[in-house]
């Protein structure tokens, strides 16, 4: 017994010291199936054909399985519609050909089934504000959508619409999806990534004064207010999650800076033309500091190098960030660059996807990584899949604690 328990000291003493030298061996091996305007799944060819959507989905898992993927980040909620049996919302017609057909199958407990089979968690990707996209107006909302119900929930902003954030009925609304979510599928984790106040657009004003001077809750700017209004929904939902099921978690992805240094000295050294801060109103630091989430997930789809925002830079900001707290780190990558890249570009020289690996491995907070999207990804553009398989293969190899003589 002696003896087993000095090897054991020995093995974590080794496993503990190439962690603080090495970083951790990424255990959260994701990859984003985007539903909207049928980005990943189904494709175009497979709408309305429950077979081909079953073949596809099929085909995905598999190539994910085969390169390391371990989590799926599907979205079943893009535009306050759904691809799944839901009572609250219409089935999206990115699935269906129209907004409020019904279903004869049930895509997410078919998905969640499948995914389980082969090893990976499934976490549900909801968008929580948007409506409709600029490219498909409002007249293809089903009668029984929401937004037909009660258009006083909304408003419009650059040919889209979007659930007012400053109202209390829209955070009970998104909850409420998301309670039933949980209640009805065997899912490890809801995910939200960069879409809360709309993205800027030419200097355009958002259409929410009224809303302030009716239910300003004490705040005299009106940045401060929508700030809080996404703060008090992500707090809602959070305890709504956990409340519900304390095993499934909270992710969110959001956009890749939070505030740029010059304008804030906690800030990034970047110069990004938008921040989550003070053009998305999304604090996320608030939200990792008090543990209203249970990863972050930033999207770091720059290269290594950038001036403006180096993917170096702000690996090492989202690491001090989460650096003790509760909150996992996630590194959102993008592949999709590495498609028709310019040879005169960083994304069309060597390998982006590799180098930026490597260096997660160096930074004992990043737990994991995601890959943007799926199908860009499983083109292989420029060997990445292989490149993937390869370095994952080459952890496992290496985690010594998967060698530990528990038995």
């Amino acid at each position: 017994m002696k003896k087993y328990f000095t090897i054991l000291v020995a093995i974590l003493s080794l496993s503990l010291k190439g962690r603080a030298g090495e970083g951790f061996y990424p255990s959260f091996r994701g990859a984003w199936i985007a539903t909207v305007a049928n980005i990943d799944w189904p494709s175009k060819e497979a709408v309305g054909d429950t077979e081909k959507q079953q073949e596809e989905m099929i085909w995905i898992l598999d190539s994910l399985e085969s390169i390391g993927i371990n989590a799926i980040i599907f979205q079943v909620r893009p535009t306050a519609d759904a691809l799944y049996y839901s009572e609250y919302e219409p089935a999206s017609h990115w699935l269906t050909g129209k907004q409020g057909d019904s279903l004869s199958w049930d895509p997410l407990e078919w998905t969640i089934r499948e995914a389980h089979l082969r090893g990976m968690e499934v976490h549900v990707w909801l968008n929580p504000y948007r409506v409709n996209l600029a490219t498909t107006d409002t007249s293809i909302l089903a009668a029984e959508h929401v937004f037909r119900q009660h258009p006083e929930w909304f408003w419009e902003y650059n040919k889209q619409w979007y659930f007012d954030p400053g109202l209390d009925v829209t955070r009970e609304w998104i909850c409420t999806i998301v309670q039933d979510i949980i209640e009805r599928y065997d899912v490890q984790a809801i995910h939200m990534d960069d879409y809360f106040y709309p993205y800027p657009a030419g200097g355009k004003p958002i259409p929410d004064s009224e809303t302030f001077a009716k239910y300003p809750r004490g705040f005299e700017d009106i940045r401060d207010w929508r700030r809080d209004n996404v703060n008090l929904a992500i707090q809602a939902i959070s305890e709504t999650i956990h409340e519900c099921k304390d095993s499934v978690e909270f992710g969110i992805s959001p956009f890749g800076v939070w505030r740029n240094a010059d304008v804030d000295s906690t800030g990034s050294a970047t110069k990004a033309g938008i921040t989550n801060y003070d053009d998305l109103y999304a604090d996320i630091r608030l939200w990792i500091q008090k543990g209203w989430i249970d990863y972050v997930l930033p999207q770091l789809y720059w290269e290594i190098g950038k001036k403006v925002a180096d993917y170096e830079i702000l690996a090492h900001w989202w690491a001090n960030e989460v650096r003790g707290t509760n909150c996992k780190l996630y590194i959102g990558m993008a592949p999709y660059r590495l498609e028709n890249a310019s040879p005169k570009t960083t994304w069309g020289v060597g390998n982006e996807i590799s180098r930026q690996m490597r260096l997660n491995r160096t930074i004992p907070e990043i737990s994991g990584e995601c890959f943007y999207s799926t199908r860009p990804l499983l083109r292989n553009p420029r060997g990445v899949c292989d490149t993937i398989q390869s370095i994952y293969r080459k952890d496992n190899a290496q985690k010594r604690s998967d060698f530990l003589p528990w038995e």
